[in-house]
């Protein structure tokens, strides 16, 4: 599947994560995935914003944290069809997948011979794990960012947020720790998952992933919908039974 590219407009990219419907569903609804085997009324999108999040995150530092919210923003912004990636907690489920065992590598194959600049279809060949991976990546990117605006991520506006998002999902930019770009694509994966997968993991906060796309959720049995060329009249529900 095509990743989304940062430098199209955000409004474009969140009717680009619409489209793709529930096929991005399919490969993000699950957390950590081994990267070796994600226009209503805008009083309508309003209604539907999540209450904000008081969560503290337990892997990110301060400014770690601060990158991973600004960038999730511009990767899939709040705009009039409904809450982006910060508003349902996409950067909480980030923070979480730091704390398990596909975070720490224990579940990959992680012995030599490494190349990290291998195509994607040879899978996953770098000797990072996913946590070494953000550590190093979001301080190369700050550098990157540094060196070229004399100001962090975090202190650009939207629009040259998103040139340094593309320069670094392209190769332009060159990170010595990490490669630029496998650090983006885990970033937008991630991402992805944490807005499509269930809130139990921390995103997809008040369904906001699941209504966008008109996916029904956890309900035990919708197949009568499938082939009707109408929208599914009930609204989805969690694992949790919480429904949308």
């Amino acid at each position: 599947m095509t990743a989304p590219d940062s430098s199209q407009p955000p409004s474009s990219r969140r009717q680009l994560f619409k489209g793709l419907g529930a096929a991005t569903l399919a490969v993000a609804v699950l957390p950590g995935c081994d990267t070796r085997q994600a226009t209503a009324a805008q009083g309508e999108a309003a209604a539907s914003n999540p209450a904000p999040s008081t969560y503290s995150p337990r892997f990110f530092t301060a400014g770690e944290w601060a990158f991973v919210n600004a960038a999730s923003a511009r990767l899939i912004p709040n705009d009039a069809s409904g809450p982006g990636a910060v508003e349902a907690g996409v950067p909480e489920y980030i923070d979480r997948q730091m704390d398990t065992a596909w975070a720490t590598g224990k579940l990959w194959y992680m012995q030599g011979p490494f190349n990290a600049d291998a195509p994607a279809t040879m899978g996953y060949q770098s000797q990072l794990t996913p946590q070494q991976i953000y550590r190093l990546g979001i301080d190369a990117a700050n550098g990157f960012v540094q060196k070229a605006q004399g100001k962090s991520f975090v202190q650009l506006a939207a629009d040259a947020q998103d040139t340094a998002l593309h320069e670094i999902e392209s190769g332009k930019a060159v990170f010595e720790a990490v490669p630029a770009q496998l650090f983006f694509s885990m970033l937008l994966q991630n991402v992805r998952e944490g807005f499509f997968a269930d809130p139990v993991h921390g995103g997809n906060r008040g369904l906001a992933g699941w209504k966008l796309i008109g996916f029904p959720g956890a309900r035990a049995d919708f197949m009568d919908w499938v082939e009707r060329d109408v929208k599914y009249p009930l609204p989805p529900v969690a694992l949790s039974g919480q429904r949308g």
